[in-house]
């Protein structure tokens, strides 16, 4: 069943790693002990070792050769390389390696180390939860924080950029990347998920994520509603960088969903305190920060 491990909160991404590839080393030596004892045991073990070999990076099928060879194993205990798989049976059915994370980990303090995995090329998944803030501290303004918003460090608006951690990945050419909203497309989120899953390399999705800090009107219990506001008026645009189509010859990014609504743009706006906040203050500042917010 799914496994939850933690270290450092600046160390999220190399942690991560390492448990990926201690499982990847774990289930090397499976296969080497397979291979090397494939004259040792019944035929119908070594056919389905085979088989395991052949597609033991394959999430389904992994699993229904495990189910399968389990009971075989269990019945020829007294060869040595038989008893040496069933100690490390867990690890036989393929693993979902998913390192998560919010925006001040992957924006900021543990930016470094996130960066340094997604350009090993390893195959792991990176899911960030972005709520354009720090919220673990109390809301202070951040590198995730969009221009124009009121946090702690900056009473008077962000007076610059978003840092486009999602642009950033998509230099390398090799990460697939995704940015998701739960709360306007459920599908697209699911299929994002799906597809970095299956994609054999780094992946990073990024997941618009509401807070308290945002100061929703009516309060968080609006959140779902305020969060497809986010997509439809163009605030989180949907979208998907699969390196894989360009190998095709295809434009390897998609936009998910109808041509942003710029109308809407100011009432997402000042349906939260974070923005709304600065144009009761100073309306003409507000105004220029947030023509650059778009």
């Amino acid at each position: 069943g799914p496994a939850w491990g933690n270290s450092l909160f600046e160390d999220n991404a190399e942690f991560g790693l390492g448990m990926k590839i201690a499982t990847e080393n774990t289930r090397h030596r499976i296969e080497h002990i397979m291979n090397e004892s494939m004259q040792e045991v019944p035929n119908a073990l070594s056919a389905l070792f085979k088989d395991w070999i052949a597609n033991k990076d394959n999430g389904v099928m992994s699993v229904e050769i495990k189910d399968k060879m389990i009971p075989i194993l269990e019945q020829n205990k007294n060869i040595k390389a038989v008893q040496d798989i069933l100690e490390l049976k867990q690890y036989l059915s393929k693993k979902s390696h998913w390192i998560f994370g919010g925006d001040g980990w992957a924006y900021d303090i543990g930016y470094g180390g996130l960066d340094h995995v997604l350009a090993s090329g390893e195959n792991v998944n990176i899911l960030v939860l972005d709520t354009e803030v720090y919220s673990n501290t109390g809301g202070q303004s951040s590198k995730s924080s969009r221009t124009g918003a009121v946090a702690q460090f900056a009473a008077a608006g962000k007076p610059i950029q978003k840092k486009d951690l999602g642009q950033i990945a998509m230099t390398y050419g090799y990460i697939f990347v995704a940015q998701v909203n739960s709360t306007a497309n459920y599908t697209h989120l699911i299929k994002a998920i799906t597809a970095a899953e299956a994609y054999d390399g780094p992946s990073l999705v990024i997941c618009y994520s509401p807070c308290i800090a945002h100061g929703i009107k009516g309060g968080l219990g609006y959140s779902g509603e305020q969060g497809e506001l986010a997509t439809k008026c163009g605030y989180w645009p949907l979208y998907t960088f699969d390196p894989r189509l360009e190998e095709q010859g295809k434009n390897p990014l998609t936009l998910t969903g109808k041509e942003p609504d710029w109308d809407l743009y100011e009432q997402f706006l000042m349906n939260e305190v974070r923005y709304n906040s600065l144009k009761k203050a100073n309306p003409e500042h507000a105004a220029e920060l947030f023509e650059r917010n778009k």
